[in-house]
């Protein structure tokens, strides 16, 4: 029953909120309810480190896999249509705090292609020659 229940709202979500539900789903650690709203041919690049998943069971895989100790907090959603700009905190207890920027589209209801930024959180002591512009967060 909860399994139809599901299937037949993603179709009715807009891409901003299946984008939201894919947060709170990786974060619950709800690996079925996660696949529920990926394309099957879904396809994730990260640029800045040249690698990409292919397919939704690796997406899945791959977040299921991945050490535990991290959590999800989404600080920021913009949608443009089909297309949702995430902005996203990845504290983990032992490997520190990632900062991401995720561009994910949204075709039928799926979430099927995406580009994600990945960054370490780094505090970088401002130079003085830029002191005068910039100041520490």
């Amino acid at each position: 029953m909860r399994e139809r229940l599901l299937r037949s709202t993603i179709g009715t979500m807009d891409p901003k909120s299946t984008v939201a539900e894919l947060w709170r789903r990786l974060q619950a650690r709800d690996w079925d309810g996660l696949a529920e709203l990926l394309a099957e041919d879904l396809v994730i690049e990260w640029p800045n480190t040249r690698q990409r998943i292919r397919g939704r069971d690796a997406y899945v895989e791959f977040n299921r896999a991945y050490p535990e100790g991290w959590s999800i907090e989404v600080i920021n959603l913009v949608a443009e249509g089909a297309t949702v700009v995430s902005e996203v905190r990845v504290p983990h207890m032992e490997l520190g705090r990632f900062d991401l920027v995720a561009i994910l589209e949204v075709v039928d209801g799926r979430v099927a292609r995406g580009r994600e930024y990945w960054m370490d959180e780094v505090a970088e002591p401002i130079p003085p020659e830029r002191a005068r512009w910039l100041e520490s967060m």
